[in-house]
């Protein structure tokens, strides 16, 4: 302290008259060598002098959580004055809110500190929690990382903070006493205040994103710039607040349109990949197609070069059967004829003459199924149907087939169609001629040919009936076909044509044949075809 007595006396009146706790704390001691009278009636204490013979030397505060008295003293030490809030023990009584301000100075080289401590009433501590609450609030809203406008129930601004100015691009503080129209693009300032009534009249918390559609806000400039906005309000002596919280979208929006852009590039993309996959697959679709059709016609053409080559060879085998053996007899009977010059020979002659004119009628024969297959296979054949009497045309065709029966031969027909029918009689007489001949040829001797005939609901059933050789199963598979013949017969003259041709006939009559046959039990071929009868003329 100052040498200066006037000092000491003025230290000594500050210290008396002082109303709170006022006292010199030394460092080195490590407790005060100096406290006012008020002080230590604050502290409950009787004198000075106990006081300061306090025996735990401990200031008693309760300072905030985190600090102590030697927190409190070298941070003072260190700025070299410190204030805090602290809860202070009053001895003998209870315990108070306190305010301590420490202050640091060198005297005589001494370290010391000059402690004041205050009892604060409540109105302080919450006038002054108030304003921490308040300072922190602003600090909040000032520093917000969104715009936040609050404006009264008539619009009018009452507070913005930084962003916001930012934001519409106002000075500091231009924005205070404003419309909140003035952040409203003017196509839209009057259905805005009509919201603002409406809003008024029934205010509620909208989040972010609530709005219906895009909203737009306009800066200072005048220019427009996309934002989301959030509502909340309160009241204040009946009178309603609202604010605002703003974000501008700007760089969302950019965000999502180039989402966008890419997106569509990519279905349009993937569109042109689906295009081109599907015009591929079209294209590889139809070389398969191609590929297939002509796998299909090489096929078809290979089968049919099988084909011509296996008829080619059945009927090479054929006519050099059927054929040479005419052909000899021709040639023999001309040269034996040769050796009957007499006229007492005659009858000799007359026998190899008719062998001749039985081989040229076989050759004949030959000759006129295969011109009737060429005919057939080029369509010149049709199906002629006529009135005629089945029963008659039997009789005739048994008739001409007489001179092909073997020694000891029959032939029984069993004829029912008593009324006429329509029906090609040439194509007819032809299937009958050609299975009637095929059961003679194939039965031996003093055998039975069978003829049955009847008609019922517009249809003929021919069927003809031999005790032939029969005709093996596997065979049966390939009798339809040209110049085909059973493995049993190959030793009995013929074309391999008769049924092929029958077969034929009946596609044009629009009829069908069926065959059953047991080797050694002959064989019955049914024909079966449709027909008109007089009484439908």
């Amino acid at each position: 302290m100052s040498s200066n007595p006037y000092a000491h006396a003025l230290t000594d009146l500050l210290l008396a008259q002082a109303q709170e706790f006022i006292g010199v704390y030394d460092e080195a001691l490590g407790w005060f060598v100096q406290v006012n009278p008020s002080g230590l009636k604050l502290l409950g204490y009787a004198s000075q002098e106990a006081f300061l013979n306090e025996a735990t030397r401990h200031l008693p505060l309760w300072p905030a959580e985190g600090q102590s008295w030697d927190d409190l003293l070298r941070t003072a030490r260190q700025t070299g004055h410190y204030a805090a809030e602290t809860d202070v023990a009053r001895l003998g009584g209870e315990p108070f809110a306190g305010h301590i301000q420490l202050t640091h100075f060198q005297h005589n080289g001494r370290s010391l500190f000059l402690v004041r401590l205050s009892e604060q009433d409540r109105l302080q501590l919450a006038e002054r929690e108030l304003a921490q609450s308040l300072s922190r609030f602003e600090a909040v809203v000032t520093n917000a990382t969104i715009g936040i406008v609050m404006c009264d129930r008539q619009g009018q601004i009452m507070s913005a903070n930084r962003l916001s100015e930012q934001l519409f691009g106002y000075n500091e503080g231009e924005l205070l006493g404003q419309r909140i129209e003035v952040l409203v693009p003017n196509a839209i300032g009057r259905q805005h205040e009509r919201l603002r009534e409406s809003f008024n009249a029934e205010p509620s918390v909208r989040s972010m994103g609530a709005h219906r559609g895009d909203l737009q806000a306009q800066r200072k400039d005048g220019s427009v710039f996309p934002v989301e906005v959030s509502l909340s309000y309160f009241h204040i002596d009946e009178e309603l607040y609202v604010v605002s919280y703003i974000l501008d979208i700007t760089y969302k929006k950019e965000a999502e349109r180039q989402l966008v852009d890419q997106r569509r590039r990519v279905e349009k993309l993937n569109a042109e990949l689906e295009q081109k996959v599907a015009d591929r697959t079209h294209a590889l679709l139809s070389t398969l197609a191609q590929l297939e059709q002509r796998t299909e016609e090489l096929a078809k053409a290979l089968a049919a070069e099988q084909e011509l080559g296996e008829l080619k060879s059945r009927f090479v085998s054929m006519a050099s059967h059927e054929f040479r053996t005419p052909l000899t007899a021709v040639m023999n009977s001309a040269t034996l004829i040769e050796k009957y010059p007499g006229g007492d020979q005659q009858d000799k002659r007359v026998k190899h003459l008719q062998r001749i004119r039985a081989s040229v009628k076989h050759l004949n024969d030959i000759l006129e199924e295969f011109l009737s297959v060429g005919r057939i296979e080029e369509g010149r054949i049709e199906a002629r149907p006529v009135e005629l009497e089945i029963s008659a045309l039997l009789a005739d065709t048994l008739t001409d087939v007489q001179s092909l029966l073997k020694p000891g031969q029959t032939i029984v027909q069993e004829a029912r169609c008593p009324l006429p029918v329509r029906l090609d009689p040439s194509l007819l007489r032809k299937i009958l001629v050609n299975l009637l001949s095929n059961a003679i040829k194939y039965s031996g001797e003093n055998s039975v040919v069978t003829v049955r005939t009847t008609c019922e609901a517009g249809q003929l059933t021919l069927s003809v009936q031999d005790q032939g050789v029969g005709i093996s199963q596997e065979d049966q598979e390939h009798l339809f076909e040209r110049f085909f013949r059973a493995r049993n017969v190959t030793n009995v003259p013929g074309t391999g044509l008769g049924l092929y041709i029958i077969a034929k006939y009946l596609e044009l009559m629009g009829g069908t044949i069926a065959l059953h046959s047991e080797l050694d039990h002959g064989t019955t071929v049914t024909v079966t075809i449709p027909y008109e009868n007089h009484s439908a003329d």
